[in-house]
Order: structure tokens, then sequence, then C-alpha cells
């Protein structure tokens, strides 16, 4: 378990003291997948570099596994990092190096027993599916090759955390997906806790658990991915989330509405249940499906779709309230009367 309390990091500048996090607090569970989202400068990095003491918490204590790092030695904390593995944007590799050398300088760095380092490092390869690449050169993998070889370093020494910094941002979707899918893997192979900073919501709708959004160094919102998508309540976290759904209507097309467009939203079974065809059959009115997504996130869909109800609006009325109260969430977009 990672327990962050009231962790604040300044950093002095030209201009005066800058506040990169300012008061956050978050308990992320044993063996689960964390997300971090935000924009650039919300703070997300600088927090992630607390959590394993790159930066020193300006106030506030980081305890991992009952530990609470800001009160190590400089010896004792070499030590607990060895427990914590950590992946970057840039992979940070050594080109002069083989990829199996790579793993094993990681290793080494890590006191890991020399008679086991190369058995090990073949390995780590098997597990992120690079066997075959064993005595080729960084030059000559692709970016999630790369990515690949610096998950496997970061396991290197039987990690109980992987903090993950912008890990699949400089790499294309289908490698990201990819990667993201061995993450998915590790954590439930491994029993690893992971978490994962991005600015990508895509990227913590595909693995993550829970989530928090950072903005201005604080966290606006935080919970399971699901509910956030759900029912989000940040301003900031229906920004990001809106970027997914995409379920803008053109402003031409509402003008051309004669009727009433109604947003449902339909959670979990919900989705898979004949709402608006029972609507239909129960009132005198129209229907005329304007938008409409189902994304699956852990699994479990959500389903959101744009209706256009035409029809007296007695009926229409009825239509709607039939509707809310079978999804539980039916917004009136456009009142046609």
């Amino acid at each position: 378990m990672i327990k962050i309390n009231n962790v604040t990091k300044k950093y002095k500048t030209k201009k005066g003291e800058v506040i990169g996090v300012d008061d956050v607090s978050l308990t992320i569970e044993k063996g689960e997948i964390f997300g971090i989202v935000g924009y650039s400068g919300a703070g997300k990095s600088s927090l992630l570099r607390c959590m394993n003491l790159l930066e020193m918490p300006t106030s506030g204590s980081i305890i991992i596994n009952g530990t609470d790092l800001t009160k190590l030695s400089a010896k004792e904390l070499r030590k607990a990092r060895q427990k914590i593995g950590m992946i970057f944007q840039h992979f940070y590799l050594v080109s002069s190096k083989t990829i199996i050398e790579n793993i094993i300088f990681a290793l080494k760095a890590a006191d890991f027993p020399k008679a086991e380092r190369v058995k090990r490092a073949e390995e780590l390869l098997q597990m992120v599916g690079l066997a075959d690449k064993r005595d080729v050169y960084p030059a000559q993998l692709s970016g999630g090759q790369k990515q690949r070889v610096g998950i496997a370093r970061a396991l290197a020494n039987n990690p109980d955390v992987l903090l993950c910094d912008e890990a699949t941002s400089a790499l294309d979707p289908s490698t990201t997906k990819s990667i993201l899918a061995l993450l998915k893997d590790i954590n439930q192979k491994l029993g690893l806790t992971i978490v994962l900073i991005t600015h990508e919501m895509e990227v913590v709708k595909e693995i993550c658990d829970r989530m928090a959004v950072m903005q201005d160094g604080k966290i606006v919102e935080e919970g399971s991915v699901y509910d956030i998508f759900a029912a989000p309540e940040a301003e900031l976290t229906k920004q990001f989330i809106g970027d997914i759904l995409q379920l803008d209507i053109p402003e031409k097309l509402i003008r051309e509405c004669q009727g009433t467009i109604v947003k449902l939203q339909f959670k979990g079974s919900k989705a898979g249940e004949t709402v608006v065809s029972d609507m239909l059959q129960l009132h005198q009115v129209k229907g005329n499906f304007l938008h409409g997504k189902i994304e699956y996130i852990q699994e479990e869909p959500l389903g959101i779709f744009v209706l256009e109800i035409i029809g007296e609006k007695n009926e229409v009325a009825k239509a709607i309230t039939y509707l809310q109260d079978r999804t539980g969430n039916a917004e009136v977009v456009t009142d046609g009367y």
C-alpha cells in the first residue's frame, strides 16, 4: 500500500517560489493499477517523483508498505528504492550495450547476486516478449520494444511498486495498447502495485482500477475509473472524458431537430436492456437516434446515447419520465416546446 499524506513540493525559481504539488493526500491499495491524469504542468510527475523521493517533499509523508520514506537515512532509502521500479517516457537505454547487457547493468546497480544476473535477465526478456532480441542493440529496436526493455529493467529487482511516468506518450496508439496489455499482465501475474502518470484519459480507461485527476498541483477528483467516467464532477474531468466519448452534436443538427433532444446514460447491465424500444412501444412518440456510443471500462459497459423524441408534449413528458425511471440518467438537452 502507498499512503501519500499532505504532500507539498515547492520549487525555488528566479521569479520566486512555485508550488508543484499542493497538499496532496492519496491512498493506493496493494496490487491495484492507479492512474494520475492531468495536463502538462499539473504536478503529476512531481508527485510521482516524490513517491520514491527522487524529489524530496517540502512537507508531508510518503509511506510505502508501512515505511515512511521521508524518515529514512540515505543508506536506508537506497535499499527501499530497490523495491520501487520506475519506467520513463524516454527509454534511457545504454546504446553501446546489448539488450541483455542493459538489463544486467540494472541488476548490477541493484546489487543482484552476480551468479544469477544472466539467468534473471533472460527471465525478464521472456516476460516482456523480447527473448529473441537478447543480443541486439537499442538502435535496432522499435519504440515499443525499447519500452519493453525499460519495463524489464524496472522489474529487475522484483519490486513491489512500479511507477510509470508517461510511459506510453512517445508511442503510437497500436504500440501503446500492447504496452498497456503487458503492464496489466505483469500486474496480474506478479501482484505489483502500478502507479501510472498520463495526460491521456484513454490510457487510464484501458487498464486502471482507480484514478485521480490533478490540476494546479491539487487533486480535483478521485475514485474508480468507471464511476468517474459515468459521473464526472470536476470541469477538468468532464473535459478529459468528453474528448474520449466525443458526443457533441453539431449545432446545425440541433437547429433542424423538431422534437425534444434527450441524452441517456446506461450503466452496466442496463446497456443491454431494450429501454428505448420499450419506451417507443408504450408511448405515442417517435424516436430518432442522433448519436451513441458504448465504452467498456474494466469490461463493464457504459452506454451514452442522444435521442430525439417527437410527439405531443404530454406524451413526450411521459416518455422522458419513463426513460429516467429505467436508466436513472436522462437529461433533456433541448426542449422542443
